[in-house]
């Protein structure tokens, strides 16, 4: 599970507006602590580009910061499976794109050519052509006729078919979740065949049988479900020597160098098995590769590596593809421990039915880590917390793993702008306080969320995974399920009992204020106007919200207020905010445990899917003064290593990216490992 950086709680960033141009040689820069570090890159449409630093680098063994470089190298390896996942014209059309970018020697100072530059930055940010977070096609703002001639002079090929579909209306959704479209037959995802229907996909998966029901394999996690030549239904495995072996190939290779310096048997041994699920696709090796990571504790380094998040999948099987590398942060890991050491304070005190429950939370680890590096589904646009696996049944017999990547929230808080927290307050002391415990409501509820929530409650016995009972609603059930846990003790005085905070109920006050003001109204400057909210994120944050307001109408717990013209909530009783955020809680725990698909989907479709669309055109309006994007994202740090004239690694230097194209280029140059057809 992962949890993304958003608005109120997770502050909506601000930005002014700016296209980069042409690609510069020799332009990495070196990081330098004497001149202050630059967090934007740039800014185009709705995005903004940010760096970040990886703090005591230094200090790591060389051993260590091998290690580091070998898993940066493994899962950029796989960048382009992410390309390929998200919709099956990507990268031939990334492939026109860049050659037309590098070569055309016309007009760059026309609106069009700006157009194009502007295009194509977001189809990279988006690793495609469909948008990164609404997953709606991207509208190029150029014509038909102008992208003709940028081909004709760049001698650059594409398919009259493929053209089309960057400028018309087909597979106009990459991830479709409204019924009445068809969950496959509306989605533009690369993981089904045309034609498939949701029933054949669901007789299909029905009839597969773990050997042990009680530990369910994640049947379909690494492949894409096709039509055989006679009509039936198979799996292409993502495997060595199967779909994506290319680049499956190149990561077994840097995997295999990195298990030469891992930094203990444990580590290693979990690295082999990853390995061998890469050569086999076992899904079997995958379960037990899993258990090995979580008893993998010890070491300053850890990673993320494999086909993880099943958001993109509107049935919840199949995982997009996923890197992240991460050093421990020493001080904040020992700080945010204490919370991993009272999750069974934390369940056995939750507003659950009992029988829901866990009686044992087992193994619960949370550390903030400084990232090294991220590809695929966290790259460029990043999580800010992550907590696997995602296996329910191993989550509740062998633990799980929680990580703060802390410098990622560096750097956002760093090149935030200002101003949006007085628009959209309710008051001055509203925004007192959010200015006082924004920063620590935002860690303690990315603690609360990730380690406790996720890892809380139980499913009844007989009662199948979420993916099965909860199907397209799985995905916004957990999100909001783990945002209730934490919002239920954001507000509770056992936070500052365990040395947390120095105030809990002003703790908890600004962060109810913050995720009503988010859930009601701000997160909405990230939707068009008329557009429902499709986004599993964005939805749990909604239903979550709306479904308090309503349900508190009756003694006015949050008031709607219009003061000139412009609208505020206003929480007048933080008690039974509190109280009503328990009882979603244990409506939303017994959903999951009874697997009851109905309510669950009742529950987001009322409260999660439409959107006041007044209110939704009063907060654009107000947001115009902002010269801010709704979405940031991230490049990379480039690990440079020096070598000695044997061609051992004698050191590793960090160097920062000045372009976001530059390292666009340089990935597709150096990493596009696949061939365009698979």
């Amino acid at each position: 599970m992962k949890l993304l950086k958003i608005a109120g709680i997770f502050t909506i960033l601000a930005v002014s507006v700016i296209c980069n141009a042409q690609v510069t040689k020799n332009t990495a820069v070196k990081n330098t602590e004497k001149a202050p570090f630059d967090y934007v890159v740039e800014q185009f449409a709705d995005i903004k580009v940010l760096r970040y630093q990886i703090p005591g680098w230094e200090n790591l063994t060389l051993k260590e910061q091998k290690l580091v470089y070998y898993l940066t190298q493994a899962g950029t390896s796989g960048r382009d499976i992410m390309w390929d996942q998200h919709y099956k014209y990507n990268l031939k059309i990334r492939k026109a794109l860049e050659n037309i970018y590098k070569n055309y020697k016309g007009d760059q100072t026309s609106g069009d050519w700006k157009n194009f530059e502007i295009y194509l930055k977001r189809v990279w940010f988006s690793n495609g052509i469909h948008h990164h977070y609404s997953s709606d096609k991207i509208k190029p703002g150029f014509s038909v006729a102008y992208f003709n001639g940028l081909l004709k002079a760049t001698k650059t090929t594409l398919s009259p078919t493929i053209e089309a579909i960057i400028f018309n209306n087909v597979d106009a959704k990459r991830v479709n979740l409204d019924e009445s479209k068809g969950l496959l037959e509306g989605s533009a995802i690369n993981f089904y065949d045309k034609g498939i229907s949701l029933k054949e996909a669901e007789d299909f998966y029905a009839k597969k049988i773990s050997p042990d029901p009680k530990k369910p394999y994640s049947y379909g996690l690494n492949s894409k479900l096709i039509r055989n030549a006679k009509g039936q239904l198979t799996e292409k495995v993502w495997k060595s020597g199967g779909m994506y072996g290319a680049a499956i190939d190149k990561i077994v290779y840097w995997l295999e160098k990195a298990k030469t310096v891992a930094e203990n048997k444990k580590q290693a041994d979990a690295l082999g098995l990853l390995i061998s699920y890469y050569k086999t696709g076992s899904l079997k090796t995958w379960d037990d590769y899993n258990i090995a990571w979580l008893r993998a504790t010890e070491g300053n380094i850890d990673y993320i590596n494999g086909f993880i998040e099943v958001y993109n999948d509107p049935l919840g099987y199949r995982g997009s593809y996923e890197g992240i590398v991460q050093i421990k942060d020493f001080d904040m890991s020992a700080k945010m421990e204490v919370v991993s050491k009272n999750a069974q304070w934390f369940e056995d005190n939750s507003p659950l039915m009992p029988e829901h429950k866990k009686k044992n939370v087992v193994g619960v680890s949370y550390k903030t880590v400084i990232v090294a590096g991220e590809s695929g589904d966290a790259s460029p646009s990043t999580p800010i917390g992550v907590n696997l696996p995602n296996a329910d049944w191993i989550r509740a017999e062998h633990g799980s793993k929680s990580v703060s990547l802390g410098n990622i929230i560096d750097s956002y808080a760093k090149a935030a702008g200002k101003g949006k927290l007085e628009e959209f307050a309710n008051d001055e002391q509203e925004i007192a306080l959010a200015k006082k415990y924004g920063e620590i409501g935002d860690k303690m509820h990315t603690a609360l969320h990730e380690v406790v929530g996720h890892a809380s409650g139980q499913i009844n016995p007989g009662v199948g995974t979420p993916k099965e009972s909860l199907k397209s609603y799985a995905s916004t059930l957990e999100e909001g399920r783990a945002d209730l846990v934490g919002l239920y003790y954001l507000y509770n005085p056992k936070l500052q009992e365990l040395g947390l905070v120095d105030d809990w109920k002003k703790l908890g006050m600004e962060s109810y204020d913050s995720y009503i003001r988010n859930g009601l109204m701000t997160q909405l400057v990230r939707l068009e106007l008329g557009a429902n909210i499709e986004e599993a994120h964005m939805r749990n944050r909604q239903w979550v919200s709306s479904w308090v307001f309503e349900k508190g109408q009756k003694d006015n717990v949050i008031e709607k207020i219009t003061r000139n013209g412009k609208t505020y909530f206003n929480i007048t009783d933080y008690e039974k905010l509190h109280d009503l955020f328990g009882q979603l809680l244990r409506e939303v725990q017994r959903i999951k445990s009874e697997g009851d698909f109905n309510a669950g989907k009742a529950l987001v479709e009322n409260y999660g899917v439409k959107v006041d669309q007044k209110l939704h055109a009063e907060v654009l309006e107000r947001n115009k003064q902002f010269a801010s994007a709704a979405y940031s994202g991230f490049v990379n740090p480039v690990l440079v290593p020096k070598l000695d004239k044997t061609g051992k690694i004698i050191s590793i230097e960090v160097q920062q990216p000045k372009t976001f194209a530059e390292q666009m280029l340089k990935y597709s140059k150096n990493f596009g490992f696949l061939p365009l057809e698979n």
